[in-house]
């Protein structure tokens, strides 16, 4: 019997069109500096309620994970790169006012690396990702975009990166750019 909210079954993320996604993080270079990190581990969740509160920033899902006992990391799907963009970028939320502490203390020769940052933004083209969970309740992007059956998109990895929405369905507007033609809306 699954566990609350598992499914009994295989399904895969219901994910259309490119996949934007942010990993971001940090490292305890040296833990008896807790002054110096504590900050920034706590600015994480911070940053993370704001964007619940405001769902029109783009955040769609969010996954914590530690990769050791002095690396902190968030899985972040997000709706397009651009709303990644502009909330990085916003003046008016936190994000903003913790970078300009990082900063600051940079300038005025402050940051002794006592904690590490670090962040890879991945826009992921559709037709180069795929999932799968097994009994499983939605998970990572399939928290963030919904899931369905796995038989929708293919029982196979390679069905699934084979998966293409309809308005990506093959090449209708590079053709008409190509060849000069009409498309099918008479453009």
């Amino acid at each position: 019997m699954p566990g609350k909210n598992a499914t009994a079954t295989r399904t895969t993320a219901a994910a259309e069109g490119d996949v934007t996604v942010l990993l971001i993080g940090m490292r305890i270079n040296h833990f008896w500096a807790v002054h110096h990190w504590l900050p920034v581990l706590l600015a994480m969740p911070r940053m993370l309620r704001e964007l619940a509160k405001d769902p029109e920033r783009g955040l769609l899902n969010h996954v914590l994970l530690t990769a050791s006992p002095r690396t902190y990391y968030v899985v972040q799907y997000w709706e397009s790169k651009e709303k990644l963009y502009r909330y990085a970028h916003a003046s008016d939320m936190f994000h903003h006012r913790a970078w300009a502490i990082i900063n600051g203390k940079e300038r005025e020769g402050k940051v002794r690396g006592h904690v590490g940052l670090w962040h890879e933004a991945y826009v992921v083209p559709e037709g180069s990702y795929e999932s799968i969970y097994a009994d499983m309740p939605a998970f990572g992007l399939a928290a963030a975009h919904g899931q369905v059956p796995v038989e929708r998109r293919g029982r196979r990895a390679r069905d699934r990166f084979a998966h293409r929405t309809r308005e990506s369905a093959p090449m209708r507007s590079h053709k008409r750019l190509v060849t000069g033609g009409e498309g099918p809306d008479g453009a």
